[in-house]
C-alpha cells in the first residue's frame, strides 16, 4: 500500500473525485476504456486525496500519482491531450493485452512519461510570461518600468519566429501609414512628422508578416469589416495570390445585433500568444498607451485561445439568418438577438450548438458565474521580472460573448469581477481602462449594467479596501462617463454615512491625458487647410484594459462597458503569479502617480459650485 501526498489547498477542486468521475465518464464516451480498479482507488474528501493501489502490475507509485493528477486536471473539448514542448499524446492506440482492463492507453503513457526524467531540453522548455506595453512619443515624465517588453518587438518575433502557423483576431488594419489619403487621421503629415510620430514601426510589423506569408506560413486572420479608409485592405494583401493565407470577415451585429471583433490576439505556431489591447494599427504602437501580456512555448495557453480563434472562425462560415434568435433576455430585461444555442434562451427554444459548448448549468437563465471555472495550472518563467517562481500558480482565460466559451471556462465578465473580488483585507485594486460606463453604448434598448460598480462597492464596504480607476480622457470621450464616476466616488459617502458602519475603504479616480490629446487629427482637412492639429487621428490616449489586486491579476482587450461583454469579441488572461502580479502593479503605479493624471471631482465638491 502506498498514499499520495494530501493535495495542495490551492488544488483541491482538481482532486475532487466527483470531478475526476465526470471526466472519466466524458472520456468512456469518446470510446475510451477506463479500468475500475483505478475508480476504487481513488478516494477524495473536503481537500483530501489518497490514493491506494492494490495490485496494478508494476506501475510504481509516481506513476499512479500522474494518473490521479490527469484524471482531474484538464477535460478537453474534443479530446484528452497531454502536451509538453516535446510530446503530443492523443487517442489511444490499441492497447496491449497485458494492458487491457487497466487506465486507457493515453493516461498510461503520460503516467510513464511524466515519471521517467524528460530530456534535458524538454525539461528545460517552460511556459515564459512577459509583460507589453506601448508608451505614446513625447511622455517623458512617465517611470518606464524594468522588463516590460515593447509592442512592436513583440508583434515582429510572432510573425519571424513562426515556422508552422500565425492566427490572427483583429479589429481593423493600419500597420501603413496614410498621410496622403484624405480620409486617413494620417493626412496631411510630412515623412518627417511619421518618423517623428514612430510609424516605421508599423511599417516593420507588417513586412515581418509578408515575410511570413511568403516563407508559406498558414496565416488565418478573422477581423470586422474595418473603418474608412479601407482599414482591412492590408489583410486582403496579404491574401491576395497567397493560398496559405486566409482571412474572413465577422459582422458582430448579425449574430447580436451590434459588436465587433474587439479581441486582439496573436497565436504563433500554436504555442507562442500574445493578447492585449493593442490593435493592428501603427498607432497603438507608438502613440497609444497599451498593455498586454507576451506567452513564449506556451502551449497551454495557447490551445484554449485556439479553440476560441476556431469558435469565431466557424460563426464567420454560418449563416447568422438560420443560427439567431430574439431572447428574453431576464438577466439585463431587455429583449435582443443572440445565436440560437443561447442560453439566454430557455432549454427547448436551443438549437444545436455548432461550436462546442460551455457548461450548462440547470435551472438557471443565461450565463451565471462559476463556482469553478476553469484554470491552467503551469508554471511561468518571467524573465522580465527578477523574482524567480517556480511553483504552480494557478492561471484563467476568460471570454466574450458569453456564446463562444466553451467547456467550464469562464465569461469574460466574471474574470474581471472576480478579480476585484480577491482583494485582500485592507488591500487595493487598481483598475486601467480607456472607457467607462455602467451601461450599454451600442445596444437597441439600453442596458444598466452595475456588475463592476458593484463589485467595487461591496470589496469598500466589507473588506476595508482601496479601490483605484484610472480612465483614460482624450478627444473621443463619452460625455456621460463622468456621471458614472462620480456615481462610484458616491461610495465613499456611504460608506462613511453611518456611525453603525465598520467602513474604511475608499473610491480613487483619475483621468488619464496623454500629452497632446486635444490636437489630434489630421494634419490638413480634405480641403487642403490646415488644421493646426499636432498628432495623428485616434491617438495619445491610455487604451489599456485590465485590473490588478494584491492577489491576481487580468489583463483583457475590452473597455468596461456592457456591449464589450455581451455582444463583443473579447479575452483576457488573468492569473495567481505573484511576479507578473507585482509588476503589473508597478506598471498601474508608474501611470497612477505621473504628471498626467488628474483626479476626478467627488460628487459633493462638483454640487456645492
Amino acid at each position: 500500500m502506498s498514499a499520495l501526498p494530501i493535495c495542495p489547498a490551492k488544488c483541491r477542486a482538481r482532486c475532487n473525485i466527483r470531478d475526476s468521475m465526470k471526466y472519466a465518464s466524458s472520456l468512456r464516451k469518446d470510446g475510451y476504456e477506463l479500468n475500475n480498479s483505478i475508480k476504487k482507488c481513488i478516494v477524495a474528501y473536503e481537500g483530501k486525496a489518497e490514493a491506494r493501489h492494490d495490485h496494478l502490475d508494476s506501475w510504481p507509485s509516481s506513476s499512479l500519482q500522474a494518473s490521479q493528477y490527469l484524471l482531474g486536471f484538464h477535460s478537453s473539448v474534443h479530446r484528452f491531450t497531454l502536451q509538453t514542448s516535446e510530446y503530443r499524446l492523443t487517442r489511444a492506440m490499441p492497447s496491449s493485452p497485458h494492458r487491457r482492463g487497466l487506465l486507457l492507453l493515453p493516461l498510461l503513457v503520460a503516467a510513464a512519461a511524466l515519471w521517467q526524467p524528460l530530456p534535458a531540453d524538454a525539461a528545460a522548455a517552460t511556459c515564459k510570461a512577459w509583460l507589453v506595453q506601448s508608451i505614446p512619443t513625447d511622455m517623458p515624465h512617465l517611470r518606464r518600468v524594468p522588463g516590460v517588453l515593447s509592442t512592436g518587438d513583440v508583434l515582429q518575433w510572432l510573425s519571424r519566429n513562426a515556422t508552422e502557423s500565425l492566427d490572427i483576431l483583429a479589429q481593423y488594419w493600419q500597420f501603413l501609414a496614410q498621410p496622403n489619403n484624405p480620409k486617413s487621421g494620417d493626412y496631411g503629415y510630412s515623412d518627417s512628422d511619421m518618423k517623428r510620430f514612430g510609424a516605421d514601426e508599423g511599417h516593420r510589423v507588417y513586412k515581418a508578416l509578408e515575410n511570413a506569408a511568403d516563407r508559406k506560413i498558414k496565416i488565418r486572420i478573422v477581423q470586422h469589416s474595418g473603418f474608412a479608409p479601407d482599414f482591412d485592405q492590408e489583410s486582403a494583401d496579404l491574401a491576395a495570390g497567397r493560398p496559405n493565407v486566409q482571412n474572413v470577415t465577422l459582422l458582430f451585429e448579425k449574430w447580436w445585433g451590434s459588436g465587433v471583433v474587439h479581441a486582439k490576439v496573436w497565436i504563433s505556431d500554436k504555442k507562442d500568444v500574445y493578447i492585449g489591447s493593442a490593435n493592428n494599427d501603427w498607432k497603438s504602437l507608438t502613440q497609444v498607451k497599451e498593455l498586454g501580456i507576451y506567452f513564449a512555448d506556451c502551449p497551454q495557453v495557447a490551445k484554449a485561445v485556439e479553440v476560441y480563434f476556431q469558435n469565431l472562425w466557424s460563426l464567420s462560415t454560418l449563416n447568422s439568418t438560420t443560427y439567431t434568435k430574439v431572447a428574453w433576455d431576464k438577466q439585463w430585461q431587455v429583449s435582443r438577438k443572440v445565436p440560437c444555442w443561447s442560453h439566454f434562451l430557455q432549454p427547448k427554444q436551443r438549437c444545436r450548438s455548432p461550436i462546442p459548448l460551455s457548461v450548462d448549468i440547470p435551472y438557471t437563465d443565461g450565463y451565471p458565474v462559476l463556482a469553478n471555472p476553469e484554470m491552467i495550472d503551469v508554471p511561468f518563467e518571467t524573465p522580465g521580472y527578477k523574482k524567480s517562481t517556480q511553483e504552480h500558480y494557478l492561471s484563467y482565460l476568460s471570454f466574450a460573448p458569453p456564446e463562444v466559451t466553451f467547456d467550464k471556462f469562464q465569461a469574460d465578465e466574471q474574470g474581471w469581477v472576480d478579480t476585484i473580488k480577491s482583494v485582500k483585507i485592507g488591500g487595493i485594486v487598481r483598475m486601467s481602462t480607456m472607457d467607462w460606463l455602467g451601461q450599454s453604448q451600442y445596444a437597441t434598448q439600453t442596458v444598466y449594467w452595475p456588475s463592476l460598480s458593484s463589485a467595487i462597492s461591496e470589496v469598500v464596504f466589507s473588506k476595508n479596501a482601496t479601490v483605484r480607476l484610472l480612465v483614460a480622457y482624450w478627444t473621443h470621450f463619452i460625455p456621460n462617463t463622468e456621471k458614472y464616476l462620480k456615481s462610484l466616488l458616491y461610495s465613499n459617502i456611504l460608506c462613511a454615512s453611518s456611525t453603525y458602519n465598520h467602513c474604511g475603504g475608499k473610491v480613487e479616480i483619475k483621468y488619464y491625458t496623454v500629452p497632446g490629446y486635444n490636437e489630434t487629427g489630421p494634419a490638413l482637412s480634405q480641403d487642403g487647410a490646415a488644421t493646426g492639429n499636432r498628432y495623428p487621428g485616434f491617438t495619445r490616449v491610455n487604451h489599456g484594459k485590465y485590473a490588478v489586486s494584491d492577489a491576481r491579476a487580468n489583463i483583457g482587450t475590452s473597455n468596461l462597458i456592457w456591449d464589450y461583454f455581451y455582444t463583443t469579441a473579447g479575452v483576457s488572461f488573468g492569473t495567481y503569479n505573484p511576479s507578473i502580479v507585482s509588476q503589473l502593479q508597478d506598471v498601474f503605479d508608474a501611470d497612477w502617480y505621473s504628471p498626467y493624471t488628474v483626479p476626478v471631482e467627488p460628487l459633493e465638491a462638483s454640487a456645492s459650485v
